[in-house]
């Protein structure tokens, strides 16, 4: 077992797992009939670029499609081994991969974090949208402080994003993960830009935290009903006390 995870690992593997992922996808996004809401969305968000994209975990595999072809773009991909073909990935589909992740507590500087807002902020300010999951790891859906942070210390507006396709494929995984089959429907939903001030103290981060949440929830719950279904990772509705 240990001998099969280190192959799988190896740069060989690895290299050749990114570029059939980027094969993949490639043919997912031609194959499926997408649309797109709001229709007039990138005449209100091309004079802001960049921006700082945000996308739920495990919703990431499509987000591409949303990019116009004038973009350039880097996209925050983790440490981890899964993310190397992942990086390799995104390489091959134009997107330059930056390596690092959200991390709670002192587990920041592990995951290179701090290194990761570093390279961030000198993409935006070379003109490169940002691209990067919102919730941390194992904590599914719930916005994290680093996205508002990088927007805070950059400047730039957060811009909520869900790709869903008719026919997919929901892995049962802590991130309610899925990755899209061909010959379907498709939905990508953009959210308002959402502004976080220079000058922002802790209550107006939190704010600015929990709207980013709210519109994510709320893109990825219309980009599902745009293709008729469901989104499989919406949160459970509180009961009323």
């Amino acid at each position: 077992m240990a001998l099969l995870k280190r192959i799988s690992r190896s740069r060989p593997v690895q290299a050749t797992l990114g570029r059939l992922l980027a094969g993949y996808l490639r043919l997912v996004e031609r194959t499926n009939r997408f649309v797109m809401e709001p229709a007039d969305i990138y005449d209100r968000v091309g004079p802001q670029m960049p921006v700082i994209v945000a996308m739920w975990h495990g919703q990431h595999f499509m987000v591409s499609f949303a990019r116009r072809p004038q973009d350039r773009a880097a996209a925050l991909v983790s440490r981890h081994g899964d993310g190397e073909f992942n990086a390799i990935a995104l390489n091959h589909l134009g997107i330059r991969a930056i390596r690092g992740s959200g991390a709670r507590g002192g587990k920041v500087r592990e995951k290179g974090g701090a290194a990761a807002v570093r390279h961030l902020l000198r993409a935006l300010k070379d003109g490169e949208m940002v691209v990067m999951t919102a919730d941390v790891p194992k904590v599914s859906r719930i916005c994290g402080e680093g996205i508002i942070l990088l927007a805070k210390l950059s400047g730039r507006p957060v811009v909520p994003v869900a790709v869903v396709t008719s026919r997919r494929i929901d892995f049962n995984s802590w991130d309610h993960a899925s990755i899209g089959l061909p010959f379907g429907r498709g939905a990508i939903v953009i959210g308002e830009p959402i502004h976080i001030a220079a000058e922002a103290d802790p209550g107006a981060m939190e704010d600015a935290r929990l709207a980013v949440e709210r519109s994510l929830d709320a893109v990825h719950a219309r980009a599902y009903a745009l293709v008729g279904d469901r989104d499989p990772g919406m949160k459970p509705v509180e009961t009323a006390r």
